[in-house]
């Protein structure tokens, strides 16, 4: 059988503060969407979701994208880029104009748009994304494509994400300091969104929250769009760094002892269970391996491990339940879907559902294809969604050219020919 051919290239870095990985996908003749190549680095240049060092997230970004290269066997110049720092806010606006029954026709779904273009008020601050999610017949009837229908009233809610200038400029700038063209930035939560909320969720009312290395960000999707955002300044490095500053190790060591045995839930046995640390100048032991010659500074129990893991854990799990109730979660939904590579720690659903009084699941990329299984978790959700993203490239009012006429009133012409119509219609 043939192999189905690839139409499109799609690439996508995600910037973190903990890591720096980049996906080249394929859009074949099918409509799938195929992994052609990955790459990562660890990210030293950006802290808490915002560049710090432009030289060494420059470095980060090229040597990452030409893994990527090297396992797809292509070259890429235009690259869809993630953007989690705490500066990003959500708001909906809405637009309608009357319609006096009439039959809805392209300019007048151009013109709403438009006027909605217009209505953006950035208060100084840059228009990340301004997407029409949802349009409305009479002010209460939900339709996603209007065109051809009779309205009395037509309406649009319009998705608007702004981020401050400067963090996006760097940002920017990094990227095509790796000699690469950046298409679009996105904002993490809707990349990560795409990737790990079904269509369902999304309408029904569903709370995201991704721990990043950094920042936890929160966010509310209902009716279908991302109605709410809040970012936390604390994430899984700091689990990282209380284990390093607790037992006296390096962060290298506290990241590997978290790994292999870390958990966010207390078990009985865990009293018993004693791990081999090493001193600031040697290597932890590693599971099944002996600890070495350098593995003198003691040994602790695994209970005192995931104790320091849940006294950090609980002072997140309170920012977010705090940030829930701030965006009026309880009205809009229940479930709450973790991602991000925090939640990739043994026993996180079971403790946030506990932390959070609500049903929590582990939210993994899905919809892409030939995914690596390194790759599969939900450390890479954004990742996976900003590909997403990139394939369906959605309408952005931002690239829309202004009408020359406003929706407030029909124009003359256009009402000349709605009556010529409704004549031959009636007669």
């Amino acid at each position: 059988m043939a192999q189905p051919k690839v139409e499109k290239l799609i690439t996508a870095i995600d910037i973190g503060s903990w890591k720096v990985s980049a996906l080249i996908a394929g859009r074949t003749d099918t409509g799938e969407l195929a992994i052609l190549g990955t790459g990562q680095r660890e990210s030293r240049g950006v802290r808490r979701g915002f560049i710090a060092d432009m030289e060494r997230t420059e470095l980060a970004v090229r040597e990452t994208v030409e893994q990527a290269e090297r396992v797809a066997g292509t070259n890429i110049e235009d690259v869809w880029v993630s953007f989690s720092g705490g500066s990003l806010v959500s708001d909906v606006v809405t637009v309608e104009r009357d319609m006096g029954g009439y039959r809805i026709e392209q300019p007048d779904i151009d013109d709403l748009l438009t006027t909605g273009q217009q209505g953006i008020d950035p208060d100084g601050r840059i228009v990340l994304h301004a997407q029409p999610t949802c349009f409305t017949i009479n002010g209460k009837v939900p339709v996603k494509k209007p065109l051809g229908m009779h309205a009395d009233l037509l309406g649009v809610d319009i998705h608007v994400v702004l981020a401050d200038g400067a963090p996006l400029a760097n940002l920017d700038l990094c990227v095509r300091g790796a000699y690469l063209n950046v298409n679009s930035i996105v904002a993490a939560p809707i990349a990560t969104g795409l990737a790990c909320l079904s269509e369902e969720e999304r309408d029904l009312g569903v709370a995201l929250v991704e721990m990043g290395a950094g920042v936890t960000n929160v966010s509310l999707y209902a009716g279908g769009m991302l109605v709410g955002l809040h970012s936390i300044p604390m994430g899984a490095a700091d689990i990282t760094d209380d284990i390093a500053s607790s037992f006296g190790i390096r962060r290298s060591q506290a990241e590997r002892i978290k790994c292999f045995y870390g958990s966010a839930m207390q078990n009985p046995r865990d009293f018993r269970e004693m791990i081999e640390i090493a001193p600031p100048h040697g290597e932890a032991a590693i599971p099944g391996q002996a600890a070495g010659p350098n593995a003198e500074g003691g040994k602790i129990t695994r209970a005192s491990l995931v104790g320091v893991i849940c006294e950090r854990l609980n002072q997140i799990m309170t920012e977010v339940n705090a940030a829930l109730a701030g965006m009026g979660f309880n009205s809009t939904g229940r479930q709450v879907v973790l991602t991000g590579g925090g939640a990739e720690m043994k026993g996180i659903a079971d403790y946030a559902q506990g932390a959070l009084g609500r049903a929590v699941r582990v939210g993994r990329p899905r919809g892409l294809s030939a995914m690596p299984e390194a790759h599969s978790g939900p450390a890479f959700a954004t990742l996976a969604g900003l590909a997403l993203y990139g394939a369906s490239n959605p309408v952005d009012l931002r690239t829309m050219a202004p009408a020359p006429q406003t929706v407030h009133r029909l124009g003359a012409p256009l009402w000349w020919q709605r009556m010529m119509r409704a004549m031959k219609t009636n007669y």
